[in-house]
């Protein structure tokens, strides 16, 4: 019959507007708009046959209300404002719908989104009419509503006016705290404490709690209490008492620096009123909230004097004081201090991590490494997210030699914080005392993707390449670091020992320059860049850089060297003057070599007189100990120049005088032999047609 199919439709239409609204709670965004516009084209079907079969009259208008107010609710979420102000607007305009003005807010709320603040209120202020005073929790949202929107208009005095009638009416925190924020950008210090009062009064709402307290024999209670101690409403308890103590910190932040002369006493006062409300347990808060800001303030000495004064309270707060305490200790290397502290906030709270990681890096900093492994593992048991407890027990792996425990460490960490350099390096650097170059290399790559501009990274990447043997890999990544860092003297070093191997003495000549700039007082720098302009066969202006080097460091026997074999082969009038300053300079050398050996033999012999015993022991440890410096500095030292290895060669074979003494180490190390191109000598009696056999047509008729 027609009534059972209106009646069918009617439950289509119903059936598409629920499936909107799950979508719309499942996020599935685009779905619940085609949704509701399909319950709009049905119900207008409907509508339409109503009329047709003479039953105008029965419409359903609450149906028709639903369709337009899930729709316009539907293009909000899609961020389509100008539909849904249109489709608030058809049911707003039709008298037909009771109460349909208080949409209004909804309208006030998209022009607020689209910052259009003056309709926002607006629409607000015609909603506010249209709810009477028995909807007394609505009228107070509106009216929050049009507070927050004056304050985003910088129209305080409008805004102080809506927020005091809310905390006259119905008070809130949030209302409490953006009417302190208000005074505070209107800068009237009297009611700013007048606004810190009030919101010490809010109440919270919420039960004694006492009813989450176990009762020892009642095991009926225990079990009802075991379901509602983590249910909906104690979590909503929760966030309340979160949201108060909150505001309450956040507002005594703001207004402390404001209320008095100083911070510190504006503090003071709300620790003060904070003691005499019914939030007396966040005092304790309040107070080492005002120590970390001396911290960064850099105000060291007030910030260990106010946690001190927590040493006799209650366990909890001494605790955290403690741990505070003990890592700025830490930081100002003040062991001992750490030390205490750290014990002190251990046995106020055994289970306290932070205590626990303070007391491992104590232990650490004093090379103790097995013991601080244990306490950062206990750390890690109390708290399995504590991430600093789970790096620093990968550094200590790392020193103890359990490598494989140190990766196993970092990589858990790595899953936690999946992009931080620290981690990543500590991994690299794991696996290359490993010796897997692979994944040391992977690594590396790995971090400079994430910190593209470190250059000691970039100088780890370039030794892996280099001990490999790739040098123009490991030349690009030195290069780079040397873009990024240009004063760090292993890789400038590194770069001009390059260009020297490829035989471009003149670009090594750069890197020299810098190193002598970076370190003016080192003779070796300013002679390998006299070497360099030696070796490319600019003599003239070798020649300059020794006299120069000669100017500044007059008593440096292989300068001397080399301005005596360079005058001679260039057949100047100085080189007898620099070979007497020569002769001159290298008995001072002599002389003072002498003094050096005499006093180390006396030296040498007292110990001996005073005990032998112990000096064979410490002779084995510093053997021991060169031994790992050796090997660990051997990569490295692979392609700098050699310093050590001599060369008698100059520029000129010219004939010398045997009195002159004119030999020298060459910074830059032997010469590279020349390639020797040169064609075998022809014979004279070879012929070239001698193996080839002429055919007749090549002679002569």
């Amino acid at each position: 019959s027609p009534e059972e199919k209106i009646r069918h439709l009617e439950k289509k239409v119903n059936e598409l507007i629920e499936e909107s609204c799950l979508a719309n709670s499942r996020g599935e965004l685009q779905l619940a708009l085609d949704k509701a516009k399909e319950a709009g084209r049905k119900e207008r079907v409907l509508v339409r046959q109503r009329e047709q079969m003479s039953m105008g009259d029965q419409i359903n208008l609450d149906l028709t209300y639903s369709v337009l107010f899930n729709l316009a609710n539907q293009y909000v979420v899609n961020e389509m404002y100008h539909e849904a102000i249109n489709t608030y607007q058809v049911i707003v305009k039709n008298r037909m719908f009771s109460n349909a003005g208080r949409l209004k807010v909804n309208m006030g709320n998209i022009y607020f989104k689209q910052r259009n603040f003056q309709k926002a209120v607006k629409f607000y202020r015609m909603a506010l009419d249209q709810v009477p005073n028995t909807h007394k929790e609505m009228r107070t949202k509106i009216m929050q509503n049009i507070g927050i929107t004056f304050v985003k208009m910088g129209q305080y005095n409008d805004a102080i006016t809506s927020f005091e009638h809310i905390m006259s009416e119905s008070p809130t925190f949030k209302t409490g705290f953006n009417l302190i924020l208000c005074y505070f950008a209107l800068g009237d210090r009297e009611k700013m404490r007048d606004g810190f009062a009030k919101l010490l009064t809010v109440d919270l709402k919420i039960d004694d709690e006492d009813k989450y307290l176990a009762h020892g024999d009642d095991k009926q209670y225990n079990l009802v209490l075991e379901v509602i101690k983590n249910d909906s409403l104690r979590q909503i308890e929760r966030e309340r008492k979160y949201e108060a103590e909150r505001c309450i910190k956040y507002a005594a932040k703001i207004i402390s620096p404001a209320i008095e002369s100083s911070f510190s006493d504006g503090y003071d006062w709300c620790i003060e009123m904070v003691k005499n409300s019914q939030y007396i347990d966040l005092a304790h808060d309040l107070e080492i909230d005002k120590a970390i800001m001396f911290l960064k303030q850099k105000n060291f000495a007030s910030a260990i004097e106010t946690l001190k004064s927590f040493e006799k309270k209650d366990s909890k707060v001494a605790s955290t004081a403690a741990t505070n305490l003990s890592f700025l200790y830490f930081l100002e290397a003040d062991y001992t201090q750490a030390d205490k502290y750290a014990e002190v906030a251990m046995t106020a709270d055994r289970y306290n991590p932070s205590a626990l990681v303070n007391k491992g890096n104590v232990l650490y900093a004093r090379n103790d490494f097995e013991k601080a492994r244990e306490f950062f593992k206990e750390a890690l048991t109390n708290d399995s997210s504590c991430i600093e407890a789970l790096y620093n027990l990968g550094l200590c792996n790392k020193r103890l030699g359990r490598l494989e425990d140190g990766i196993d460490c970092f990589y858990k960490l790595h899953a936690i914080l999946r992009n931080s350099p620290q981690v990543m390096y500590q991994i690299a650097d794991t696996f290359e005392q490993l010796e897997d170059t692979a994944q040391a290399t992977e690594w590396f790559m790995q971090l400079i993707g994430v910190v593209s501009s470190d250059p000691s990274v970039l100088a780890r990447m370039g030794e892996l390449y280099d001990n490999d043997g790739d040098k123009s890999q490991a030349f690009q990544y030195y290069f780079d670091s040397y873009r990024h860092f240009p004063s760090n003297i292993p890789v400038i070093e590194w770069l001009g020992a390059y260009y020297i191997d490829s035989q471009f003495c003149e670009k090594a000549i750069h890197y020299f320059e810098r190193a002598s700039i970076v370190q003016p007082n080192q003779v070796k720098w300013h002679l390998m860049i006299a070497s360099c302009y030696r070796r490319s066969g600019n003599y003239q202006k070798a020649l300059e850089t020794y006299k120069q080097i000669h100017k500044k460091f007059p008593d440096n026997v292989e300068c001397l060297k080399f301005l005596v074999r360079l005058c001679t082969d260039l057949g100047l009038q100085d080189a007898q003057e620099y070979a007497t300053k020569l002769k001159k300079a290298e008995k001072n050398k002599e002389l003072r070599e002498q003094r050096a050996t005499s006093a180390g033999r006396r030296g040498s012999g007292r110990g001996r007189r005073e005990g032998s015993a112990g000096s064979g022991d410490l002779d084995r440890e510093a053997s021991a100990g060169g031994g790992q410096g050796n090997k660990a500095n051997s990569r490295r030292q692979r392609a700098r120049p050699n310093f050590e290895e001599s060369d008698n060669r100059g520029p000129y074979q010219g004939s010398q005088p045997q009195e002159i003494d004119a030999s020298y180490s060459d910074p830059l190390g032997p010469q590279a032999e020349r390639p020797k191109t040169a064609a075998r000598r022809k014979d004279p009696n070879e012929d070239d047609f001698g193996d080839e056999e002429l055919g007749e047509d090549l002679l002569p008729e």
